[in-house]
């Protein structure tokens, strides 16, 4: 009896510490994490702000378990149960699919998107879940900010013309990437661009718009998972200097990421980093200098 109450004794200790561990371990620390979740196919980034609060931007695909949730139990204390702000760029499965867990298991604070809509069970699904919860939703275009603390994410894409025509209107796949939201992070002097699928069809008009107040990006989420037809030198150019480029993508059919996307980043010397290499990749910054981890470094 003794050595069993014993064994119950040193099995909660260790509980004990484990959950202390987890609960230090996400603590806020005052600088800005960006996790660039290995999903498979699709996007998702998990955002955790320097003041505590924090962000999802996609969900990738979807499934009974979607690999976005393991990715948030990667990041997230285990005894935080709400996400502030989750953003979806574009209802695409890819990036949509696993959003319909994330709203059964957490407590949603505001549910972020643009004007667009599809005809999929999935989406269909999401917007009942989000009836549902009673989430806010905050339909956004370009020129809007949200202020997170000291950091802001600037919308760029879509603009209210561009949208125009199709506000409330059922989009195709390809339409529907033409309207991903695309948001720039700014913390201090770091940025990160998060450009969704949106794509060479559109890269004439997003490079209209003011991208930058200094000569370059930290950081680049790669648009489209490196589809040949994702950037434009035009593009290239209007970001200026690229330090890291990620590219979140999986095991697929359609050639992502395209050669011709690592030979034009590799011209600029820029860094690239994969999920389907490295798995989960994270930022971290203090709003002037950054360092980068991998599953792998880890």
């Amino acid at each position: 009896m003794f050595k069993l109450k014993t064994g119950y004794f040193i099995t909660g200790i260790i509980t004990g510490c484990i959950l202390l561990f987890n609960f230090f371990a996400h603590f806020p620390d005052g600088k800005l994490h960006v996790v660039f979740c290995n999903v498979g196919q699709g996007d998702a980034a998990y955002i955790t702000f320097p003041g505590g609060r924090d962000m999802l931007i996609d969900g990738g695909p979807g499934g009974q378990t979607p690999k976005v949730l393991g990715c948030l139990a990667n990041h997230m204390s285990i005894f935080d149960r709400t996400i502030d702000v989750v953003m979806l760029t574009h209802p695409e499965e890819d990036h949509m699919g696993g959003l319909n867990e994330i709203v059964k298991r957490y407590t949603v604070g505001t549910f972020v998107h643009s004007d667009v809509a599809n005809t999929t069970k999935g989406f269909q699904a999401l917007q009942q879940l989000l009836k549902e919860k009673h989430i806010s939703e905050r339909i956004v275009a370009a020129d809007e900010t949200i202020s997170v603390g000291a950091s802001t994410l600037f919308v760029l894409w879509p603009t209210q013309q561009s949208l125009a025509a199709t506000r409330g209107n059922v989009l195709g796949a390809t339409h529907v990437n033409d309207a991903s939201v695309v948001v720039k992070l700014s913390y201090g002097t770091f940025d990160v661009l998060f450009p969704g699928d949106a794509d060479s069809r559109i890269d004439g008009e997003l490079i209209k718009r003011p991208i930058r107040e200094t000569d370059g990006m930290e950081v680049l989420k790669v648009p489209h998972h490196g589809s040949k037809t994702g950037m434009t030198d035009g593009f290239l150019s209007w970001l200026g200097t690229v330090h890291l480029a990620v590219i979140s993508v999986g095991k697929n059919s359609f050639g992502h990421p395209a050669p011709e996307i690592i030979e034009a980043l590799q011209q600029r010397r820029t860094q690239i980093l994969r999920t389907d290499q490295e798995g989960d990749i994270e930022i971290v910054t203090d709003g002037t200098t950054w360092t980068v981890k991998t599953a792998k470094t880890k």
